[in-house]
């Protein structure tokens, strides 16, 4: 049976306190905890009580909050249902929510929700029950054998050119003298972007440089945990280096000046004076992406725009003969099967076979015009 009283947990998620984050720029806004806080041993609690315990694991801010935000889909789904503590949850009821997930569309578009999606909201749910079990919170956990979409193996959807990529570093407008007020940001982006394509870092690790983690003389990157926590030093190029270097001279000083912030070495500033955010930063490489006016992109907008740097930065390097291994420790990949995919969408060798061997593509030699004409050769 639940306990009913809360026990002692570290103060960020206190069953009573309201929690709150800031976004950069603006004031502090409540964080939203499904369930009904009045509620005794309803979710609200043990949710609260979970993210604590991922907190003092260790576990990244990311994965707390995407635990929170999918477990709220599910609470609020128990509460439509009368469902309001997990002693009530029985394995028929997950498969009722399974199948929700399933058939769920989404209000904007009316489309529904990928099997990777679906999976992620499902297995906060399984590692919820996990967690209420261990704790002793539950005598049985009803969700042991939920069963997940299977997992679909999917590459890029867009793999950008050499040119394409030069082609979208050139849009961004770096040339103050256009602008009545410089503000540098033209500077900035190009430098954001020039990161992002040397060096195939994630937009949180992007976001999350400080300054003394560039090395310009040794020409090297420090990112400090990052995508499961982990640390790596990876090269960047010369280019991207001087373009860094401008922005730290002439422009992040401008920043830091005009907001009053203190300077918590955050590498890359917004015009507030603060880090900038993944948000912030996706849409400005979208942007930028659009007014490259891509061929490609005329019909339809670029999905995962920072990623499609990182998916460029490893097909080019792919192509231009780099080890794979090479590749999988600049992405920071805990396997090689996950770089690997890069090898099934770099195909110029593929093609280079298949012009050499297939015959629809072969250039006619005399021997195959002679086979072709049942002997003899073509004068």
């Amino acid at each position: 049976m639940p306990s009913p009283t809360a026990p002692t947990i570290p103060p960020l998620h206190t069953r009573n306190q309201k929690l709150s984050y800031r976004r950069p720029g603006k004031p502090a806004g409540a964080v939203h905890i499904a369930g009904d806080p009045d509620t005794l041993g309803g979710f609200r609690g043990y949710v609260l009580d979970m993210l604590a315990w991922m907190a003092a694991c260790a576990f990244s801010p990311m994965s707390i909050k995407a635990r929170r935000i999918e477990l709220g889909y599910f609470v609020d789904w128990c509460e439509e249902r009368a469902i309001a503590r997990p002693e009530e949850v029985t394995r028929a009821l997950l498969e009722r929510y399974r199948q929700h997930v399933f058939n769920y569309r989404r209000k904007d578009t009316g489309a529904a929700l990928s099997f990777q999606s679906q999976s992620k909201r499902l297995v906060s749910v399984r590692v919820f029950f996990q967690w209420m079990t261990r704790q002793h919170h539950l005598l049985y956990n009803p969700a042991s054998e939920l069963e997940l979409p299977r997992a679909q193996k999917r590459l890029p959807r867009n793999i950008l050119t050499v040119a394409e990529i030069e082609q979208v570093l050139n849009a961004v407008d770096t040339a103050e003298a256009s602008n009545p007020e410089p503000t540098g940001l033209g500077v900035r982006d190009r430098a954001m972007l020039e990161t992002l394509y040397s060096t195939g870092m994630r937009r949180g690790e992007l976001v999350a440089l400080h300054t003394d983690d560039l090395d310009s003389e040794r020409g090297t990157v420090h990112i400090r945990q990052g995508k499961g926590a982990k640390d790596r030093v990876v090269p960047i190029g010369e280019r991207a280096c001087r373009w860094i270097e401008k922005y730290l001279t002439a422009i992040r000083p401008l920043y830091l000046e005009a907001s009053g912030e203190s300077d918590d070495g955050t590498l890359f500033l917004a015009r507030h004076g603060q880090g900038m955010r993944g948000a912030q930063l996706s849409g400005i490489v979208k942007k930028t992406i659009e007014a490259a006016q891509l061929e490609r992109f005329k019909e339809t907008h670029p999905n995962a725009a920072c990623h499609l740097f990182r998916h460029a930065c490893a097909t080019h390097m792919l192509e231009a003969g780099a080890d794979i291994r090479y590749i999988q420790a600049l992405l920071g990949h805990s396997k090689l099967t996950t770089t690997e995919v890069y090898t099934q969408v770099s195909i110029l060798q593929l093609k280079a076979v298949h012009e050499r061997t297939h015959p629809a593509r072969m250039a006619a030699t005399p021997e195959t015009k002679q086979r072709r004409r049942g002997g003899q050769v073509d004068e």
